[in-house]
């Protein structure tokens, strides 16, 4: 296994199995109120729950969470983010989880202050944010879809029939990311090799 480095894409990546140790050094450039997002619970049978909350403790933050958030995350799950992050006033969205819950964590930054309905302008008149946004941070536990160190948020529209992705600026990229390969090791095979097909089609995108 690599050893411990960081560098800026301008994402700031911090990857090595004493990663998670610069969490409490970053938040604390950012406010009070916490949005913690995950998806279907599997953070809390690995501990990185246990982990992650316990910084959160030690830096005195004020955190509400989201959880729940589904594979190819939906404009519903988004849309109730937004009344979520709005409710705890968030100043900064911490993701925990694989591609869908940072693209998710993404598309809620730039929505929470967003006067229109977030469909419609940015997946469907594909406008760029002129609102404040949120600033996120990634936890990675699923190798993939690049979603930690990039721009991109794609939504899915049941309703519509719909999943479009809007790559973003560098204003909406995560403002740091934590990579430490041990968090991956937990997975399913199956989840395994479906992320290393993920990273093959990304590259022939």
């Amino acid at each position: 296994m690599l050893g411990n480095f960081s560098y800026h894409n301008p994402t700031k990546l911090y990857f090595g199995e004493e990663s998670l140790g610069f969490l409490k050094d970053e938040l604390k450039n950012y406010g009070n109120n916490i949005l913690l997002v995950y998806g279907g619970g599997s953070i809390k049978k690995s501990g990185l729950y246990d982990e992650i909350t316990s910084v959160l403790k030690d830096c005195g933050k004020n955190v509400a969470e989201i959880s729940g958030v589904m594979p190819n995350p939906t404009i519903e799950k988004l849309r109730e983010g937004v009344d979520t992050a709005r409710g705890h006033k968030a100043d900064f969205i911490l993701a925990v989880g694989g591609g869908s819950v940072c693209d998710y964590s993404k598309a809620l930054s730039v929505s929470v202050h967003c006067d229109d309905d977030p469909w419609d302008k940015y997946y469907i008149r594909f406008e760029e944010p002129d609102c404040e946004i949120v600033p996120v941070g990634c936890i990675l536990t699923m190798a993939g879809t690049g979603s930690e160190m990039n721009g991109g948020a794609v939504i899915t529209n049941h309703e519509q029939h719909l999943k479009i992705g809007h790559v973003f600026g560098d204003e909406v990229m995560p403002k740091f990311s934590i990579l430490n390969p041990r968090y991956t090791m937990t997975l399913p095979k199956y989840q395994m090799t479906a992320g290393i097909y993920d990273i093959m089609n990304h590259i022939c995108e």
